[in-house]
């Protein structure tokens, strides 16, 4: 064992380090040291009382049974960083009733054996990620009744049971991501009421029991990111109302959402880089609460116009990279506190008059990566990219990617003047050219008349109630006259 001879005093006690003093344990006996191939018999005369002790980054082999059989005081040790260690020795830690923390990350730990952890009453944190454990013994936890966190992240693990997880009565954080676990039974999480967290990202689960996590009334985080998940339904917690504030279905399969009117609690949904082609009308109904809505890299090529109106609270809607073409007028109608809206690398040409104009917070759009047609129709977005631009992200990569003579030209650079629809001669045939442009709320026509074609342009404006206003202009080749004439009758198109 090759200890840093460096010692220094601290309110009176001795500290033996190998870099600078732990600030977790000012005041207590700490080791840092690095050792040989094999650990032998910890010399616990040089050490008796030694609280915290941390091997990192080592090329030991093995440890030996009774290695640390004479620290009894020991509260945080840490066997790390080793890539040649491969087992622990049954009865290695068979003293240390007094650890809260025991951390054997990143070695190369194939088998934990039954009842290694038996004595380790006192332990409130166990990690071992980062190894190539397969599985895990049945009641290995079984006397663990004061753990709060269980790590067995990034290993080889390909099955977990319920009774894998007895004894676990406090456990508030599991972390078993990076996996091999293709399948959750109904009951594996039976005895685990007050978990917090729930990490499962990166198995390879491809569906969810009924009911599989309704036991776990205090859940607030999960996370199942990375899995092969192809439908979710609120279904998986039961039929009461949860706590639960974060859910993470990234990178799945899904092809298919159903309600989660039971997720009351949820501040944070993310459903991005999945197959979601449409959503149901109500599937966020119940989730008044949420703030952040992840719904981007899928295939959803329209969105129902009712489908947020109950997020009153809602802040982040992520679309981009979506496929559609057009949204409703009032889809964004009560996201008032709206910060941040991503619509880019859809297929959008144009958006409704008014789509934005709810927003009372100070927000963050990006509108770059789509088809943008540069016409009449253009004039809402036109107007409102110029009095935001500094709120667009990207202002410069908003580009008409139509007409002919705008394509390429970015829609905050091209004067309202060009925004014009052109209308064919097969719909008007007495004007040689005629063209539509609106801008702030006017609707100019513009025609060339030969003098010897008179034209006669009507404009009918509909009431509410179904009453039509009609104005006529004539052109004709003394003097052009305007005529009001007011119409009550519904069947005038």
């Amino acid at each position: 064992m090759l200890c840093d001879p460096f010692d220094t005093e601290e309110n009176g006690q001795r500290i033996g380090l190998a870099s600078a003093p732990d600030a977790a344990f000012p005041a207590q006996r700490q080791h840092r040291c690095t050792m040989s191939r094999q650990m032998p018999v910890f010399p616990s005369a040089e050490s008796p009382e030694l609280t915290k002790l941390v091997f990192l980054n080592n090329a030991l082999r093995s440890i030996h049974a009774q290695a640390f059989e004479k620290l009894t005081q020991l509260h945080e040790l840490e066997i790390s960083g080793n890539p040649l260690l491969e087992h622990f020795f049954l009865g290695t830690f068979s003293n240390q009733a007094n650890l809260t923390k025991l951390l054997l990350n990143f070695n190369r730990v194939q088998t934990i054996l039954p009842n290694m952890f038996d004595n380790l009453k006192q332990l409130e944190i166990l990690q071992m990620k980062g190894n190539i454990i397969s599985d895990l013994p049945i009641f290995l936890f079984l006397n663990l009744h004061n753990l709060r966190v269980l790590d067995v992240s990034i290993n080889k693990i390909e099955e977990v049971k319920r009774e894998t997880f007895s004894g676990l009565v406090k456990l508030e954080i599991l972390k078993m991501n990076n996996n091999l676990i293709s399948n959750l039974t109904h009951d594996t999480f039976l005895n685990m009421s007050q978990l917090i967290e729930l990490h499962l990202e990166w198995n390879k689960m491809s569906e969810l029991a009924d009911n599989i996590f309704s036991v776990l009334t205090k859940l607030k985080v999960l996370n199942l990111r990375g899995n092969f998940l192809t439908t979710f339904s609120d279904k998986v917690f039961g039929f009461e109302a949860t706590n639960l504030k974060e859910l993470n279905l990234k990178d799945n399969r899904l092809t298919k959402l159903s309600s989660l009117s039971s997720l009351t609690s949820l501040f944070n949904l993310v459903l991005s880089s999945n197959q979601l082609s449409d959503l149901p009308e109500d599937v966020f109904k119940n989730i008044t609460l949420l703030e952040n809505l992840d719904l981007s890299e899928n295939r959803l090529t329209f969105l129902p116009e009712s489908i947020f109106s109950n997020l009153f609270g809602i802040q982040a809607i992520h679309l981009h990279k979506n496929n559609l073409t057009k949204l409703d007028a009032k889809v964004f109608e009560n996201q008032h506190l709206i910060q941040q809206l991503y619509l880019s690398d859809n297929q959008l040409e144009s958006l409704p008059l008014g789509i934005f104009d709810t927003f009372a917070m100070q927000h963050t759009v990006r509108l770059h990566g789509n088809p943008w047609k540069c016409d009449c129709h253009m004039w809402y977005l036109h107007d409102w990219v110029h009095r935001n631009s500094q709120d667009i992200e990207m202002v410069d990569r908003v580009l008409c990617k139509s007409p002919g003579f705008l394509r390429s030209r970015t829609v905050v650079s091209i004067d309202n003047s060009l925004l014009v629809c052109p209308v064919s001669i097969d719909e008007m045939s007495d004007a040689s050219s005629c063209s539509l442009q609106a801008s702030n709320g006017t609707m100019l026509i513009k025609c060339k008349v030969d003098e010897r074609s008179p034209l006669t342009v009507k404009v009918q404006f509909q009431g509410v109630e179904g009453d039509i206003k009609e104005h006529i202009l004539k052109s004709d080749t003394e003097q052009s006259h305007c005529s009001n004439k007011t119409i009550f009758d519904d069947a005038i198109q």
